[in-house]
C-alpha cells in the first residue's frame, strides 16, 4: 500500500471539496464529528453517510454511498478497517474518485480493489492533520 505524495495529497485538499463522510456520527465527542467539523468550517461541503442519524453539522445524511444526491469528490472514512472492502466497492459503484480512510484504518483488499478501478486511495491519514499541514 502506498499513498499518494504530499504534493498530491495538498492538490486533492485544494480542488475536492464535496466530502461523504462514511462514519459520521451525531456526538461532539467522536473524533469524525470534530474533523468533520473542522473541515466543515474550512469551506468543505459535509455529506454525512450514517445509516443511524437523520443529520449531522446541519447536513441531511444518507444510509449509504449510494443513497446521495449529487456528486461527491471524496470519501472520508471513520469505520473499523474490516469494513473497508465493502465501503470501497460503494465507492466504485457511486463513481467517486478519491477514498480517504483515516489514522489506523487500513485494509489490503479495498486498497487492491481501488487501485484496480482507478480511485486515488490515500489511508492511516488524518484528513484534518493534512488539511492543516497544507493551508
Amino acid at each position: 500500500m502506498k499513498n499518494p505524495s504530499d504534493e498530491r495529497m495538498k492538490e486533492l485538499l485544494h480542488t475536492k471539496k464535496r466530502i461523504a463522510v462514511v462514519g459520521l456520527s451525531d456526538n461532539p465527542e467522536r473524533t469524525s464529528y470534530m474533523v468533520s467539523e473542522a473541515m466543515q468550517k474550512a469551506g468543505y461541503t459535509i455529506i454525512p453517510v450514517n445509516p443511524r442519524v437523520d443529520k449531522v453539522l446541519g447536513e441531511k445524511a444518507y444510509p449509504s454511498l449510494l443513497d446521495i444526491e449529487g456528486e461527491v469528490d471524496l470519501v472520508n472514512v471513520f469505520r473499523r478497517s474490516e469494513f473497508l472492502p465493502e465501503i470501497a466497492r460503494d465507492t466504485v459503484k457511486a463513481g467517486i474518485g478519491v477514498f480517504w480512510s483515516q489514522l489506523g484504518v487500513v485494509n489490503e483488499e479495498a486498497y487492491n480493489y481501488l487501485q484496480a478501478h482507478g480511485v486515488e486511495t490515500v489511508m492511516d491519514r488524518c484528513i484534518k492533520v493534512e488539511h492543516a499541514k497544507f493551508k
